[in-house]
């Protein structure tokens, strides 16, 4: 036997073996789509780890360990926030809200953010664990808190601070502040304005101050001789001003109880609407190209300049404690697909196939139409974990006589089609399509042939995207430990959009919802005090499972605003239909929402074999009920999912000189190891099927 033949008949047996793990349709014949690549890497002699926080369930299994108290789990949440984003100007989608406050979306995608938005990712990542989490407004600054032991917990991810009390526990907003109030009453006059605060933080005189400030912390250095803290750009005298007064009033967003039973003001929800997952798919044909740099592409681009988490420089001093070593924050990448269209292999990476042949199975052209009698039809969907930026379509049609070729494009999962181009001649073409894909996560794109003989020879999609540099698995000099894995054959269909009409990106009603009795800005109930929304969900595949991010308003919730039988006045009920509406299953109710919530769901109990789902929010008002921002995902099994050998390909230069690294993994999981030397800089890293 050949060695070229043995080497075919080993990788066909790690394929074959590999389809045990994934059922039925794992044989790499069959295989379509394979789904949830990640790779990973770690560096002993420099002691870094690539830590996976590519959904929550990733995250919860990196940070929270059996045994954790509550208080190390809720500062493994603020490490977690501090580690994977830098405070800047934060990106704006125009999506759920305007800002992102999803943590995972912002750990993976961005890396940056404002105060609002840290605070959000440690409300969300606190009560996905279970733990009672709200956000305060301070002077000038948002921060979250975290409830355990009977008491709030201040744990600031934008600033890289908590403080601690004389009983050594973390200190909430109101013993903060009532510190630095004791403090001012026993030293009037002291301190009046910032230019005052920092002259007398200088040479350790902080340590004069309020003494929830001045006290040790033994997790970090609270502030260096100069009263400068871990941010290296924010210090003692910033935080007597935002800790030192909080209104006694009510606020625009008015109370709500502590609990402890205490009303206390300043208390608002930054709204982490959650959902986001990082699932890395790839078809024969297609790869994906991440970068430890950019191309000046960012998600604020038509508004704004570049963020500073483009050229960070010494901004992220803090989170190298933590262990980041990425050389910056912002990173751009790029998403091919070059549809294998002539051997046929395309079709079971594809939505639909209608009406076409390939040039293996007769056609002049690489696929054309089969029956001139009717059009030929092709579509093909392009979702991403990365934000595309930038696109451009190539293609080659091959047009008879009297045919066409159309080409279209949906960003709403197929609901409504947006015609790009036209074409009757043949030739090569190339569509610019930034302004179609721009803040997207997902598109799909027709192909329609008419006409006898009229094809494609070529079909080429190119989409530059955002990511974070932090989450890439980095290699430094010395040995690198690579670990590749492939997950389970799922996708994902999402629902996210304003909640209200929208000019700048996707709105709610993109989607279609059948709305009774509710105003289309917030979904806020109207007279009657009932309403109803009803979104039908499809998916390619079978249903698994129905996750739900929802931030909301619902006043009366307490024992102050229940009606006089003792129910809850106002809620949003949650149902799902899987039967076309004859019959529901209650998924979850969102109460407790004032002045606003956020809750994550997941639902899992779906009708077998089910592809379509009606979802329904019922919101019931006394007071005011209403939407702010809302993300639905439908994850599904991948109907042609399963396992092919991946490639994956390093690149990195050491003293300038360009190295490549490029791995084979024959089977779903894989170890190997990339030797560097000195002066390492990692450049990039692809990920494409084996053909």
């Amino acid at each position: 036997m050949s060695r070229k033949l043995w080497k075919e008949v080993a990788l066909i047996g790690c394929i074959a073996a590999a389809g045990t793990m994934f059922g039925t349709q794992a044989m790499a014949a069959d295989v379509g789509i394979v789904s949830q690549l990640k790779v990973l890497s770690e560096n002993p002699s420099q002691k870094y780890v690539c830590e996976d926080v590519s959904s929550p369930e990733a995250w919860k299994k990196t940070y929270i360990k059996d045994g954790m108290t509550d208080e190390q789990k809720a500062i493994a949440v603020w490490k977690t926030v501090v580690r994977y984003r830098s405070q800047d100007n934060p990106p704006n989608e125009y999506l759920s809200g305007d800002n992102v406050h999803d943590p995972i979306k912002t750990f993976n995608v961005y890396g940056y953010g404002m105060c609002c938005c840290a605070s959000s990712n440690v409300e969300g990542l606190a009560r996905y664990i279970g733990m009672p989490a709200q956000g305060r407004q301070i002077t000038l600054h948002s921060v979250p808190e975290v409830w355990y032991d009977g008491a709030w917990h201040l744990l600031d991810g934008s600033l890289m601070s908590y403080f601690r009390n004389a009983e050594g526990k973390i200190a909430s907003v109101n013993e903060i502040n009532k510190s630095i109030r004791d403090w001012r009453q026993e030293n009037p006059g002291q301190l009046a304005d910032d230019k005052a605060r920092r002259e007398f933080s200088k040479n350790n005189g902080w340590k004069n101050g309020p003494k929830v400030l001045a006290t040790v912390n033994n997790d970090f250095q609270t502030y260096d001789e100069n009263g400068v803290n871990g941010a290296g750009w924010h210090g003692w005298w910033s935080n007597i001003g935002e800790y030192g007064k909080i209104s006694d009033a009510k606020n625009a967003f008015g109370w709500a109880p502590d609990f402890s039973g205490q009303k206390t003001y300043g208390v608002f929800d930054y709204g982490a609407t959650m959902g986001y997952k990082v699932n890395v798919q790839l078809r024969e044909g297609e790869k994906i190209t991440r970068n430890w740099s950019h191309k000046g592409l960012h998600v604020n681009m038509s508004e704004a300049g570049l963020p500073g988490a483009a050229n960070p420089k010494g901004s992220l001093k803090f989170q190298r404690t933590l262990g980041d070593m990425a050389p910056g924050r912002m990173g751009n990448g790029v998403s091919e697909y070059d549809v294998p269209l002539e051997n046929g292999v395309f079709r079971s990476g594809a939505l639909v196939v209608d009406n076409l042949q390939t040039k293996s199975e007769g056609a002049a052209s690489a696929v054309a139409v089969k029956d001139a009698s009717k059009d030929g039809v092709l579509i093909i969907r392009r979702p991403t974990s990365f934000i595309y930026m930038k696109g451009e379509l190539a293609l080659s049609p091959v047009v008879a006589a009297g045919g066409s070729v159309a080409v279209s494009i949906s960003q709403n999962h197929g609901m409504d089609w947006k015609e790009v181009a036209k074409f009757d001649k043949t030739g090569d073409q190339k569509i610019d399509m930034t302004k179609f894909v721009f803040r997207k996560y997902d598109y799909q794109l027709k192909i329609v042939m008419t006409g006898a003989g009229t094809g494609l020879n070529a079909l080429k999609m190119t989409d530059d995207i955002q990511h974070s540099q932090a989450v890439l698995p980095l290699i430094l000099e010395g040995e690198n430990k690579i670990t590749f894995s492939a997950g389970e054959p799922e996708g994902t269909i999402t629902y996210e959009g304003k909640v209200a009409p929208n000019d700048r990106n996707l709105s709610y009603l993109d989607y279609h919802p059948v709305l009774e009795n509710l105003a289309e800005e917030k979904m806020l109930v109207q007279g009657g005090g009932r309403g109803t929304a009803v979104f039908t969900m499809k998916t390619p595949g079978d249903i698994t499972r129905l996750r739900i991010g929802a931030h909301y308003r619902c006043r009366d919730y307490d024992a102050a605003y229940t009606s006089p039988t003792g129910k809850i006045r106002d809620y949003w009920d949650i149902e799902a239909s899987f039967d076309k509406g004859a019959t529901w299953k209650k998924v979850d109710q969102l109460n407790r929402g004032q002045p606003a919530s956020s809750k994550y769901v997941v639902f899992s109990d779906v009708t077998p074999n089910s592809r379509e789902m009606q979802v329904r929010f019922t919101g019931v008002q006394g007071n005011t009920t209403c939407m702010f921002d809302l993300r639905m995902d439908t994850d599904y099994k991948e109907p042609t999912g399963g396992f092919k050998p991946v490639k994956i390909t390093y690149v990195w230069t050491e003293g300038g000189t360009e190295k490549t690294d490029s791995h084979i993994c024959s089977t779903p999981t894989d170890t190997w190891t990339i030797k560097c030397g000195p002066n390492t800089v990692a450049k990039s890293y692809t990920m494409e099927l084996v053909k």
